[in-house]
């Protein structure tokens, strides 16, 4: 196997993104103050859908904080034990977050199902009046992320996260108005059940995406094949294998692939262009390529199922 010892070409393009340590600090210190403000409620109410919002609502800050803290990480240099650096820290705590939530939530709504057959007083009116400041909470610690949910999955999965929470706590509210009008008592469990269900949901969704993460599998923003055909369109690539594309972060994508190009070695510059047309195009930042001439034994990488 023969190859061109030039072929080897590596382009990261880094999109240099804001710093949001100071919208991460106040979406933490306004969630935090709402959730001992809501427990405290919740308990002097005896309303487990306050109790369950404020649950949520402190997965909200671990979150914001693991969040936080991966963003500070990513940031760091590689090193020459962590060659990547510690990109890959967003998606860790992206599983951890998923997986924390799943767990309290599972414990709300244990309690839920059994408070469905043993009713306890609820003051209607405070659960409705705590839970509208929570809208007031999410909707502003959301609003702290919107300028950045353009340009960056994390910054626009916290920015969905929270204004998802705003909603949920508005069916809060309404389950308040309700009690207070009707007496019905079984109306907080069976909102906390509803609340914990959309809870879950959307945690098991983060749990799939950070595993498929973890194991290299292709972003799902990604489309594998669409990637293949460019390549193989490139002027001069006969075939192309080898083919890798995993991410290194929940922000950024790696990929590697052998090109053969019997006509010779394209030069630097071509090599570029390619990367910056699969960032341009697929938003893959970081693409090593690898030419081969395609003059002697094929490739011992070639098979599909050869890694």
């Amino acid at each position: 196997m023969s190859h061109d010892h030039h072929g080897h070409s590596h382009a990261d393009h880094h999109h240099d993104a804001p710093d949001f340590g100071r919208a991460f600090a106040i979406g933490i210190a306004l969630n935090l103050i709402y959730v001992a403000a809501e427990a405290s409620y919740g308990l002097a109410a005896s309303s487990l859908a306050l109790l369950a919002d404020a649950g949520h609502n402190l997965g909200d800050v671990l979150g914001l904080a693991l969040s936080w803290g991966a963003a500070v990480l990513g940031r760091r240099g590689p090193s020459s034990r962590f060659t990547y650096g510690l990109r890959s820290s967003s998606i860790l705590a992206a599983l951890a977050n998923a997986l924390i939530l799943m767990a309290v939530t599972g414990g709300i709504a244990w309690e839920a199902i059994w408070r469905l057959g043993h009713p306890v007083a609820v003051t209607g009116g405070t659960v409705a009046i705590v839970a509208a400041v929570g809208i007031v909470v999410n909707g502003v610690t959301a609003l702290l992320f919107a300028s950045g949910r353009g340009h960056d999955l994390n910054l626009r999965s916290a920015f969905l996260h929270m204004a998802a929470d705003a909603l949920v706590t508005a069916g809060v509210v309404v389950a308040g108005v309700a009690i207070a009008l009707t007496g019905l008592l079984w109306l907080d469990p069976a909102v906390s059940l509803a609340v914990s269900a959309v809870i879950i949901w959307s945690a098991w969704d983060l749990v799939k995406q950070a595993l498929s993460l973890a194991l290299d599998a292709v972003p799902q923003t990604i489309d594998a094949d669409a990637v293949r055909a460019h390549l193989l369109a490139v002027p001069g690539v006969t075939a192309i294998h080898d083919l890798h594309i995993w991410g290194m972060s929940t922000t950024e994508t790696a990929l590697t692939c052998h090109l053969v190009m019997p006509q010779g070695h394209p030069g630097d510059e071509a090599l570029l262009q390619i990367a910056r047309e699969l960032d341009e195009r697929f938003r893959i930042q970081h693409a090593t390529l690898q030419i081969e001439l395609g003059d002697s034994d094929e490739c011992a990488l070639t098979p599909e199922h050869v890694v």
